[in-house]
């Protein structure tokens, strides 16, 4: 059985991303694709147009990761991963993103391949907590005192702890996180990494 036929038949004839039947071709998902199942999805013109980058992301077009991102192929998981950083101005993915959970091996291969916008800031910007620790986007932070969130009408107390942060690309004093179940922006002067 060819490669092809393998991902069709694990994707059963639909883009494992949209779930489309229409125009429906082998994508194999970098950095170092072996050329195995394990490497490929199934996606149909235009994910895959949208994913090469040869057009603009449609937004809109992806609420469809709501569903594919919780896939059991890696391949797919990875795809959904790298397809939700490179919207960070969409709330809904942002959020997606927060909540997504990738194995270890799954993350790295994932982070292996972005590219684009948002890793050309990143890697200029460097976010550093209160004692000078470089900080990474995903990384636990603490609170070093008590900070009253305007908006939103509570104080976020000092030793609380914000799980997967987000790094804000162009402000290395600005990070994102969640404090009760509120998306907030927090000074990186305030935290320490965990």
């Amino acid at each position: 059985m060819s490669l092809e036929q393998e991902v069709r038949e694990r994707a059963e004839n639909a883009c494992e991303l949209c779930g489309s039947d229409q125009s429906l071709a082998l994508l194999e998902v970098g950095p170092d694709p072996d050329g195995t199942v394990a490497t490929a999805v199934f996606a149909c013109s235009f994910c895959s147009d949208q994913i090469s980058e040869a057009a603009g992301l449609t937004p809109n077009h992806w609420h469809c990761l709501n569903e594919a991102a919780w896939s059991q192929v890696p391949a797919v998981q990875v795809t959904a991963y790298r397809l939700l950083s490179r919207m960070p101005g969409e709330s809904w993915a942002r959020d997606l993103l927060d909540m997504l959970y990738l194995e270890d091996d799954v993350l790295s291969w994932a982070k292996a391949g972005l590219h684009g916008e948002n890793s050309d800031t990143d890697a200029t910007v460097v976010h550093k907590d209160t004692n000078g620790a470089v900080l990474s986007s995903g990384d636990t932070v603490t609170l070093v005192k008590d900070l009253k969130v305007k908006g939103a009408g509570f104080t976020a107390k000092r030793g609380t702890a914000v799980r997967n942060i987000g790094l804000v690309a162009d402000n290395p004093a600005h990070i994102e996180g969640r404090v009760n179940d509120q998306r907030i922006v927090i000074l990186t002067e305030f935290v320490k990494k965990a």
